[in-house]
């Protein structure tokens, strides 16, 4: 199981597919004290894996003291950060501190693409040098990439490129419309263009030794079972299943694009909104509309709820509707 928390809405960056719009540090943030007793919450609810995200949860002045406080409580805690605030006494930090692993965002080989994506003119440079650090102090790390119509041509490559710098894995992040991302949402791909994209990568992945994942993108698994790819996930979407989000402010929900607040920590244990909201019980039941519904895929991939949700009104059991496969058999 796996939640993540946006520690703060504070950055240094203003990427233009941002979905918590960060930038300024927001009003109310949880305080260190409430963090910790949130982390307790996490712990108690079953999880294993704790995302420390932003934002930037670098900028965040004790977020060591909470690596530290989640790695007490026998959670995994792991990073989501664009790596340019990884000096390398930070990388030997996060790890004594207790951190497993760190997602460092490259959108593109292109230093100027992947700098003007992300509105920070050395961002590129900036998060090649947080890997080469995490390397040297000997913490694992990761690359995130968030495909785009203008990057997917690279994908091949910047996985040949994490792979010659060290990563453990590779992670591709596929658009979905929510906070500034509305505005881009025409570079998304769509169905065909999924379609290959996805298959390309579970192509690489037959080639490759690190992990290669492909996120809000849940149809990878129907396409690996079709390729007969051996992968080690078993559910595409496991919004509200076996993950959730939480604001800086502490509200709860059901994944970083299902824009939708369950609870607010400050009111109710986290891990009662766990057990007991009423939004998570429904995608528990997998009930989903449309092609989705009659998938005999439904059970791995599900579809992405977020995207549905965005393109069907609010409805988040509805048809995903950038899966090629559930629209050949309406055919």
């Amino acid at each position: 199981m796996i939640v993540s928390w946006n520690t703060t809405n504070a950055c240094n960056m203003y990427c233009a597919h941002c979905y918590r719009d960060a930038g300024c540090k927001a009003e109310e943030e949880l305080s260190t004290s409430e963090a910790k007793t949130l982390l307790e919450q996490i712990a108690r609810a079953g999880f294993k894996i704790m995302i420390f995200s932003g934002g930037e949860p670098l900028m965040r002045p004790d977020i060591l003291e909470l690596v530290a406080h989640a790695a007490s409580l026998h959670l995994i805690p792991v990073f989501g950060t664009n790596g340019t605030l990884i000096t390398p006494q930070m990388a030997r930090d996060l790890k004594a501190a207790g951190a497993k692993g760190m997602g460092i965002s490259l959108d593109s080989l292109d230093k100027e693409k992947h700098n003007k994506f992300r509105a920070f003119p050395k961002a590129w440079e900036g998060a090649v040098e947080g890997m080469k650090n995490c390397r040297e102090a000997g913490l694992p790390f990761q690359i995130h990439t968030t495909v785009m119509d203008w990057n997917s041509h690279e994908l091949e490559a910047m996985t040949d490129f994490a792979v010659e710098i060290g990563a453990k894995a590779h992670h591709f992040f596929f658009l979905v419309p929510t906070g500034r991302a509305k505005t881009i949402e025409e570079e998304s791909l769509r169905a065909e263009a999924y379609e290959d994209v996805l298959t390309r990568i579970m192509k690489k992945q037959q080639e490759v030794e690190i992990e290669l994942k492909p996120t809000c993108a849940p149809q990878f698994l129907r396409i690996a079972a079709q390729m007969g790819v051996k992968t080690r996930f078993r559910r595409g979407c496991l919004a509200g299943l076996s993950y959730c989000i939480i604001s800086p402010r502490g509200k709860v929900q059901p994944c970083a694009y299902l824009n939708m607040e369950l609870g607010d920590v400050r009111e109710t244990p986290f891990d009662e909104i766990w057990k007991q909201n009423e939004v998570l019980a429904k995608l528990r039941t997998l009930e989903y509309g449309g092609g989705c519904g009659t998938c005999e895929y439904h059970r791995i991939c599900g579809g992405c709820r977020a995207r549905a949700a965005y393109y069907h009104e609010g409805d988040y059991m509805a048809e995903e509707p950038w899966c090629l496969y559930h629209g050949r058999r309406g055919e």
